[in-house]
């Protein structure tokens, strides 16, 4: 691969094809926790899936920076980002077994994807001392992170759940611990957009989850229990993308150096997990729902559905106030509302606790959408306001 190939970039450019070749990966990844805690409904499946994509996720926002960084499709980068796309398609393979017979092939993939992360990284400073600087501080931590669950896999029970929290600790505060300063290079729409769309590929896990839970017999209890799904995928959707991403992408583009590299951290590689990770849960729950509609919850999977959304509004709050620095009340009154719910959710049938959380959700949206209607037409067409 040429330097040019590797040169960090300092215009604007889109998201380009092989960024969403390589995210197809993660979306099977997500596919793959959701399944695994469907198969596992229970407070140790919980912990162990949230391990998987907690680590899975930070793998996928080191490349959200680097590709943000170069120009990722061409010549050899773009081979070595589709060995690094393989490497995370065998760690999403080995996802239902990486914390039994699957754990080395997981551990040997993940520390694979980081190293291959680092390599190209490393290059593209060559020509950058300040970007190499920036790189070199996190080298020892991301490396010892992935390296731990190696022989995190020749452990069994508690032992090898405490490595692994010992590393995703490692690996998620190294960059707190050297410091994010100006060395970074982002292009701040694409890497808002890159975001957007990763919430948008983890929305069509909850879509499909309405499709394997519905499964073949369609009965009218199924069907208004997808709907319902439905409903709820899509507040969470307008949630995000009807001004929220608008709101935190002007921040991000106003910001600079070492200011908009934080930024970038905290509100997109920190607090979009919890938004993921909200999402995973409650299509582990809606997938329940719609295989119980008219029995009960298990405690599990109630906490799920409504926990999951919960869970989803508090990372939007989290997110809002991070690049606002205001609060956004409504959502964080639904958040508790979601969370109150969980002990209703155990004592009515599935399809009417996955009702009362459409209506949360739902309630939040109308609010926002009628109560600051203005303000809202202002955010999304700029020009009225001129």
């Amino acid at each position: 691969m040429t330097d040019t190939e590797l040169q960090p970039q300092q215009d604007e450019h889109l998201v380009t094809p092989l960024e969403l070749f390589f995210d197809l990966a993660l979306v099977f990844a997500f596919t793959q926790v959701t399944r695994t805690l469907v198969e596992d409904p229970t407070w140790g499946g919980v912990l162990r899936g949230m391990l998987v994509l907690a680590a899975l996720w930070w793998a996928w926002a080191g490349y959200s920076w680097l590709s943000s960084t170069i120009d990722v499709d061409e010549g050899g980068v773009r081979l070595s980002m589709l060995a690094s796309m393989a490497a995370m398609l065998a760690a999403a393979l080995a996802v239902p077994g990486a914390f039994e017979d699957d754990a080395l092939v997981f551990a040997l993939a993940y520390l694979l994807v980081r190293v291959l992360h680092l390599v190209l990284y490393a290059i593209a400073g060559r020509e950058d001392r300040d970007l190499l600087g920036a790189v070199l501080k996190i080298v020892p931590t991301e490396l010892l992170g992935a390296a731990l669950l190696v022989p995190a896999a020749f452990v069994d029970g508690d032992a090898r759940i405490a490595i692994w929290v010992v590393a995703l600790t490692i690996d998620y505060f190294g960059p707190m611990v050297v410091g994010v300063g100006s060395g970074w290079r982002i292009a701040p729409h694409h890497f808002a957009e890159r975001h957007g769309l990763i919430v948008l590929i983890a929305l069509g896990e909850s879509i499909v989850a309405i499709g394997v839970g519905a499964g073949l017999e369609l009965t009218p209890k199924v069907m208004g229990a997808a709907a319902l799904g439905v409903v709820v995928v899509s507040a969470l959707w307008w949630l995000y993308f009807d001004v929220a991403q608008i709101f935190a992408r002007r921040q991000l583009v106003q910001a600079s150096g070492a200011e908009q590299a934080r930024l970038a951290l905290d509100a997109y590689s920190y607090l979009h997990l919890p938004l993921v990770a909200g999402i995973v849960l409650f299509a582990f729950g809606l997938e329940t729902t719609l295989h119980h509609v008219g029995d009960r919850l298990d405690t599990v999977p109630a906490v799920a559905l409504c926990g999951g959304a919960a869970l989803y509004l508090i990372g939007h709050v989290c997110f809002l106030v991070r690049t606002t620095g205001r609060v956004f009340r409504r959502r964080t009154i639904g958040a508790i509302v979601l969370l109150a719910l969980i002990p209703v959710a155990l004592v009515i049938p599935a399809a009417a606790a996955l009702a009362l959380v459409s209506v949360v959700c739902t309630g939040v949206v109308a609010y926002e959408a009628i109560r600051h209607r203005v303000d809202r037409l202002v955010v999304r067409h700029p020009e009225l306001a001129e």
